[in-house]
């Protein structure tokens, strides 16, 4: 997997992809006709830096996972780890606040997952 793109996963291989990756993993819920949606997916591979998984979810199309993960606000980003939910982060998709987000959210026991 390239980590410099977005790779698109939907309700039916969420679990398993996540699953199967190592490390730390990014998921952007996003929709089409969502601006900010299109800007955070331009910005997020520069700002999660090497190393981050990174996948997107069209809440258009998985609208169950959409309401697993109680998305209500595009877009919404969420931190896995070794395939783990980790937590959700609620930052700009700027280097600097993205890494500190992630930092911050690692230092912290796993959330439970919605």
């Amino acid at each position: 997997m390239n980590p410099a793109t977005l790779t698109p996963i939907d309700e039916f291989g969420f679990h398993a992809k996540l699953r199967q990756t190592a490390g730390n993993a990014l998921v952007l819920f996003s929709g089409p006709d969502c601006g900010n949606c299109r800007q955070a997916e331009r910005r997020l591979p520069a700002a999660a830096g090497p190393g981050i998984a990174l996948f997107k979810v069209d809440v258009q199309k998985s609208t169950a996972l959409a309401r697993q993960y109680e998305v209500f606000h595009l877009p919404t980003l969420f931190l896995f780890r070794d395939g783990h939910y980790h937590a959700k982060l609620e930052c700009e998709v700027t280097p600097d606040k993205l890494r500190q987000a992630i930092e911050s959210a690692l230092a912290r026991p796993p959330e439970e997952e919605p």
